[in-house]
């Protein structure tokens, strides 16, 4: 397999650096970038032929991976346009652009698989949700699935449309987790603690905690059960939360985040 990334940022990176070690040797991943600098940089770090012409890149390559922000992608779809292959995999990763456009630009039977990756997958933790067009093969979408696989878990989702509940609770999902760990550090902060203790609990305790559902095979319900004593000092917090309409602000914070992406596709895709 061939792979080529138009475009060489964090999150090529990442599945650059993940490739690499699963498939040493070099040759077989070049690199589109405008910037000398992150062209160096990446054949200084890794075994990549790196370029700055899109068309040149993609010339033999099995899988071509668009890892440009959306903004760009109008003016490398038209560079691209009539250079691709319907025989070569195309896998975009830019958010809010949905395969119609992508095909409106390629071809219609060009093979296109929209990927929703999170940043965790920068070190290799991540999880990325794929939808495939019709026009792929089982083994593109096996292709696709090993690509993704060296930055961490993968799901499908059978619904383009889906990509955006993807983009909502796994893509932005990471600034949540954030979030909440600066609310309890600053609370913290707030009844007494130093900033450096505050800092560290509350890190420590996000971290520990996912850790900890991940590697127990339990339920989070039920791990939030255990953790919770009738009368004692979670259930008061938890009752806090209840009472705040936690769920509820969740929810509508996860739609918010859908329905943009819903918008920006929506945008995006007019001819």
């Amino acid at each position: 397999m061939n792979v080529t990334f138009i475009g060489g940022g964090n999150m090529a990176t990442a599945l650059i650096s993940g490739l690499s070690k699963s498939r040493p040797g070099s040759g077989w991943i070049r690199v589109c970038d405008p910037s000398i600098e992150a062209r160096q940089r990446l054949e200084h770090d890794y075994p990549v032929a790196c370029s700055d012409s899109a068309t040149q890149a993609v010339v033999q390559a099995d899988t071509i991976v668009l890892a440009v922000k959306p903004q760009v992608m109008p003016a490398v779809l038209a560079e691209l346009a009539g250079r691709v292959e319907p025989g070569q995999l195309v896998i975009s990763i830019a958010a809010g652009v949905n395969i119609g456009t992508i095909l409106r630009a390629l071809g219609p039977d060009q093979a296109v698989i929209r990927v929703m990756p999170n940043t965790p997958a920068l070190i290799g933790v991540g999880i990325s949700g794929l939808f495939a067009a019709p026009q792929c093969t089982a083994e593109q979408r096996a292709t696709a699935e090993r690509l993704f696989a060296v930055a961490g878990a993968t799901v499908w989702v059978e619904d383009e449309a889906l990509i955006n509940v993807v983009t909502a609770v796994s893509g932005s999902g990471p600034a949540y987790y954030f979030l909440l760990t600066e609310a309890l550090r600053e609370a913290g902060r707030t009844l007494g603690l130093s900033e450096t203790v505050a800092a560290k609990l509350a890190l420590h305790t996000v971290s520990g905690a996912g850790a900890m559902a991940m590697q127990s095979g339990v339920d989070v319900a039920e791990l939030r059960r255990r953790v919770t004593s009738p009368g004692g000092t979670t259930q008061a917090a938890l009752e806090a939360f209840e009472a705040g309409n936690f769920r509820q602000l969740v929810y509508r914070a996860v739609k918010a985040a859908s329905d943009r992406g819903a918008e920006l596709a929506a945008a995006g895709d007019k001819p």
